[in-house]
């Protein structure tokens, strides 16, 4: 497997329990990633999405199968990475549904944050922050704390957060669920210029039917299972 891989997973299955009582939330799932890619992540709840997510951002451990991030095989029928809070640090940036912005922190130390933890100088940490404000047109908010900011600036800022590591993938939980039609748009038209900007591959698991004819390619999930979907791929612009 090559770098060009954002994030590439083979025959991904996580049981819960054992024998009678045992559940296969997932089932040999298969799916792949590309750098610069967005694609979604679809299925009614209950369908195995939650778990899917939490085993790709090595928050749970997946039963069998094998996942490659970024080039690198980080689970093959167990974790081939010693510290999962570095991984999840450094290579996997999250959006959540809500910013979930730390209240007394301005804006540019919440997205610095990651990298000072990660030991990176304070200084070079507050570059990338005030590089990825610009980009995302909230440079001007920088000294803002997160109740000064409107919902939409809070979400570009939350998006910032998870592009400040560089990582190769980032999944975005029902990221736009909470917004009307214009600003679901406008955050998934970021989501797919930073995504091209800085080759990042993005999963989106959402039910927002507004952002679905977005995408083009997705993933259906259903009893543990994934099928890819040819995507409408209409145009933001």
């Amino acid at each position: 497997m090559t770098a060009d891989v954002g994030i590439h997973i083979e025959g991904l299955s996580k049981r819960y329990g054992k024998g009678s009582t045992a559940v296969d939330a997932l089932k040999d799932v298969n799916m792949s990633v590309v750098p610069g890619e967005v694609i979604g992540l679809i299925g009614p709840s209950g369908s195995g999405k939650t778990t899917l997510l939490k085993c790709l951002g090595a928050v749970i451990e997946p039963t069998r199968g094998r996942m490659t991030l970024g080039g690198d095989v980080i689970y093959d029928q167990g974790w081939k990475i010693s510290d999962l809070r570095e991984l999840r640090r450094d290579r996997i940036g999250f959006i959540f549904q809500a910013p979930y912005l730390i209240p007394f922190l301005n804006v540019t130390d919440n997205v610095a944050l990651l990298p000072m933890l990660a030991g990176r100088p304070n200084g070079e940490a507050r570059e990338r922050a005030a590089e990825l404000l610009q980009a995302l047109d909230v440079a001007h908010r920088a000294k803002a704390l997160p109740s000064e900011l409107s919902g939409g600036e809070q979400q570009r800022v939350s998006i910032a957060r998870a592009l400040v590591n560089k990582p190769p993938v980032i999944l975005a939980d029902e990221p736009t669920a909470p917004l009307d039609s214009g600003r679901a748009l406008a955050v998934m038209r970021i989501l797919q210029q930073m995504a091209s900007q800085y080759q990042t591959a993005i999963i989106v698991v959402t039910h927002d039917e507004k952002i679905i004819p977005t995408f083009k390619r997705l993933y259906s999930i259903r009893d543990g299972r994934t099928v890819e979907e040819a995507g409408e791929g209409r145009s933001l612009q």
